[in-house]
């Protein structure tokens, strides 16, 4: 990859006032050239595809009012589209002079998402909702670039003469560049869908092709010089809280247990680990050990395998694929297992042993197949002619005919009531001897394993169980004509299989999906029923489709979460500024020692006073520093002896009135409160105390309800050791973490997203899959839950819940199988 081109003129000159050596001028104006020979189509095409966009959406819209709005929305691109790049780039150009400016001033932060809110104000839902599309934009640009941008960071920083910059901070960064095209926005008076549309326009055209322009920066430095032959290598270090429990002398076995490091934490939308998807031939070799033989790279198959029928099982053909020779090792170890299961749950002459065997496997089906006459697996026990295998299409044109009856309505039934279905069928039309072979009869009885695993994971009568009954023909059908359903990994079926199955874990309740949802998940397994015809692209794309749903589905709930976690933050934000006033307030007391009611008053109505200042203009505002100062008057005043040769202070007296009507108390309650305070010894006979009093009692605190009761002031109790060990545990967890919750004595499980807590209440918020608040707890008292086990922290070790069933239905087959084999569990 080469330097760009020797920067334009203008580009040299508009840093010619930046306070830098003229070679770091002339990098500025070479990376500004950079950048406009860069972005300057992406720019034009980003304001051209918003226009168009806009347009469709006008011709798509419900009603004529929408679509005179998004029409006249559109007409106000062309004029925002004059000279829009231009703008872009001297705005950028404007970044990379602030990095050189006076060392008292900090480069602008790029971030769109404010911090904190200064202010006690309602949420605004329209900067929410460009917040979250733009903070999801730069979270995934700055995963793709990560490198990048950090090597970028450290050479632009050599130029500045400063610490490295972080990634947020990097002119050319994506952070940088979002803010500047949601400033131009706003400039530009553009509506806030017309803003969204921008957002993602400039995602698609522009920051698509961020990558290239920071690696093209970076050759550019390095050639000039500026630290040639960088490079980055991410370092993952220990916390300093991990350092100190691991280093903490006299700590006992079960504390330096719990101190090892812990799995990560499940925090994607969807409650489950869709990143942590495990090799099933990997599984296999693990699980089955030196029977599977050495675990081979098995490639994705571009199709099917062809069926093997009985007649042609013993003649192998004269050029198998690779897929067939890397499957053989693990289906021969798999076709061992199943032998040895059927043996032992079904030996010669103990037919009383079968019933108790086939609950130990878990599938009925295995022990039918078994003991079945006319079955392949019980041909050799039984003394009768040998069964007549039924080649592998006939199999495949019975399934699709069931297929079509569940298409049309027909119920769905258990995979053994669907082998009964086929066994019954194909002798009805090839004769009492008719029987599967020997793969085809395995290929089942496995499936019927993993399905009854399946379950045992799934919450009971949910939609999702029905949806999944309704894919076993389809999937049958699958395995059958593709013998790596088994050992082929991210194969499509198995991967819409979890997908569907994953939507009545256990821990979901029936109101954690949104019915539209279902609806439309619904509409893609009947369409993969009546759609698929021995094509594995129909499960890929079904599970596109799914995946889509439930991303859209996974925005909805995050914005509902969001409007929570403000709501929680400004609960914070009042509880700190509650307990700043509340501490100003017992000082000044404990120095003047003013008399009892006026202290009353000031730590009720007055501490909600400066409660509210503080929130509305903060600490370093003016109007703070006249509290203050009107909170020490009124310690002064009220401290003095009644009667005496000081008078009431008639201009503080109005002071304190007029902040006091601010707070929600009527003329006169605030007259008289601000009498009161503003009075020697705090005695005014105007007003009588037991009805002020009274008052006080009935009114309600800034930012409590009437009958509310705030936990947080209560001190914990002592926790032993493992609570403590869980409490330390909390305050390091992310925001996004999915917990399970026993919610009856049944051990039922409940799936619940911590969305957030504070550090300074100690409140957790918990939401459920749809984003809607559903409980709030404090950190000691999850500390406890999880103590008491009541409460467990959802890993990604658990891995997904396919995996898991296969897991479970290989340990299964090898313990039944195990003594037989001569292998011992």
């Amino acid at each position: 990859m080469s330097a760009s081109p020797p920067p334009m003129p203008g580009d040299a000159a508009r840093f010619a006032a930046v306070d830098a050596p003229p070679r770091v001028r002339r990098l500025l104006g070479a990376l500004l050239g950079l950048a406009r020979q860069s972005l300057t189509a992406p720019l034009t095409l980003t304001v051209v595809e918003l226009e168009r966009e806009l347009l469709r959406d006008a011709e798509r819209a419900r009603n004529g009012q929408v679509q005179a709005d998004l029409l006249a929305q559109a007409r106000q691109i062309h004029p925002f589209s004059e000279g829009f790049s231009q703008r872009f780039l001297e705005q950028l150009a404007q970044a990379f002079a602030a990095l050189f400016g006076p060392p008292g001033e900090a480069p602008a932060r790029a971030e769109p998402v404010r911090a904190a809110m200064p202010t006690l104000t309602l949420v605004n839902d329209v900067d929410i909702d460009r917040d979250i599309v733009l903070v999801d934009i730069m979270r995934r640009e700055l995963q793709r670039s990560a490198n990048a941008l950090q090597l970028l960071g450290q050479r632009m920083a050599v130029l500045a003469a400063a610490p490295a910059l972080d990634a947020e901070h990097v002119p050319l960064g994506p952070s940088t560049l979002c803010a500047i095209v949601r400033r131009l926005g706003d400039e530009g008076g553009l509506e806030l869908d017309a803003q969204l549309a921008l957002y993602r326009s400039f995602e698609r055209q522009v920051l698509e092709r961020l990558g290239e322009l920071l690696e093209r920066a970076n050759v550019l430095l390095g050639h000039e010089g500026v630290l040639p032959g960088l490079v980055y290598t991410p370092y993952l270090a220990r916390s300093a809280a991990t350092r100190r429990i691991v280093t903490q002398p006299g700590r006992t076995a079960g504390a330096a247990a719990a101190a090892r490091p812990r799995a990560t934490p499940v925090t994607s939308w969807n409650g489950a680990n869709s990143s942590a998807t495990r090799s099933w031939s990997a599984m296999m070799h693990d699980t089955l050990g030196g029977m599977a033989g050495p675990e081979p790279p098995v490639p994705a198959p571009t199709s099917g395998l062809p069926s093997v029928s009985a007649a042609s099982a013993a003649t192998p053909p004269p050029l198998p694929s690779p897929s067939v020779d890397l499957a053989a090792p693990a289906m021969s170890a798999l076709h061992q297992l199943l032998a040895g299961a059927r043996g032992a749950i079904a030996p010669a002459g103990d037919a009383g042993n079968t019933g108790h065997a086939a609950a130990d496997v878990g599938s009925a089906g295995l022990a039918t197949q078994a003991a079945a006459p006319g079955s392949a697996a019980s041909a050799a026990t039984q003394a009768r002619p040998v069964a007549t295998a039924v080649p592998s299409a006939t199999v495949d044109a019975v399934l699709m005919q069931l297929q079509t009856r569940i298409a049309h309505g027909a119920a769905s039934h258990s995979m053994a009531d669907l082998q009964a279905a086929l066994l019954s069928q194909l002798r009805a039309e090839h004769g009492d001897d008719a029987a599967l072979t020997v793969k085809d009869g395995d290929t089942l009885d496995l499936l019927g394993l993993l399905f009854q695993q399946i379950r045992h994971e799934q919450r009971p009568q949910s939609t999702a169980n029905d949806l999944v009954g309704r894919l076993q023909v389809p999937l049958a059908r699958a395995a059958l004509a593709d013998p790596g359903f088994f050992v082929r990994d991210e194969h499509p079926a198995r991967e819409l299989l979890n997908t569907i199955a994953e939507l009545s874990a256990s821990g979901l309740q029936a109101d954690d999906l949104d019915p539209q949802l279902v609806q439309k998940i619904e509409r893609t397994v009947e369409t993969v029923v009546e759609q698929y015809h021995d094509d594995p692209e129909v499960f890929a794309a079904a599970n596109d489709e799914v995946q889509q749903h439930l991303r859209a589905a996974a925005h909805k709930a995050e914005l509902a979460e969001r409007r929570h976690v403000e709501a929680a933050r400004g609960k914070e934000r009042l509880e700190v500024a509650r307990q700043q006033a509340t501490a100003l307030i017992e000082h000044c007391c404990a120095q003047h020692q003013p008399p009892r009611f006026v202290q009353t008053l000031l730590r009720q109505a007055w501490a909600d006073v400066l409660t509210l200042t503080q929130l509305r203009h903060g600490e370093d505002s003016a109007l703070w520093e006249q509290r203050l100062q009107q909170t020490t008057r009124i310690a002064d005043i009220t401290s003095q002896a009644p009667g005496g040769e000081h008078a009431a202070d008639d201009l503080l007296c109005a002071e304190l009135e007029a902040a006091v009507l601010q707070i929600g108390c009527h003329q006169d309650e605030a007259h008289a409160i601000a009498r009161r305070l503003s009075t020697p010894g705090g005695e005014d006979d105007s007003s009588s105390r037991t009805e002020l009093t009274a008052r006080l009692k009935t009114r309600t605190r800034l930012g409590e309800q009437a009958n509310g009761h705030d936990t947080r002031r209560l001190a914990p109790l002592a926790r032993s050791a493992l609570e403590e060990d869980c409490y330390r545990q909390l305050r390091t967890l992310p925001f996004g973490t999915w917990f399970e919750f026993v919610i009856n004595q049944q051990g039922d499980l409940h799936r619940q997203r911590l969305s957030w807590y504070s550090l300074v209440t100690e409140h957790a918020l918990f939401v459920n899959p749809r984003g809607q608040k559903v409980a709030e707890y404090t950190l000691d008292t999850l500390a406890r839950l999880m103590a008491l086990e009541q409460a467990r922290i959802v890993t990604e070790d658990n891995g997904r819940l396919i995996d898991r069933a296969w897991q479970a239905t290989l340990r299964t087959l090898r313990t039944l199988a195990g003594n037989r084999l001569g292998d011992p569990a």
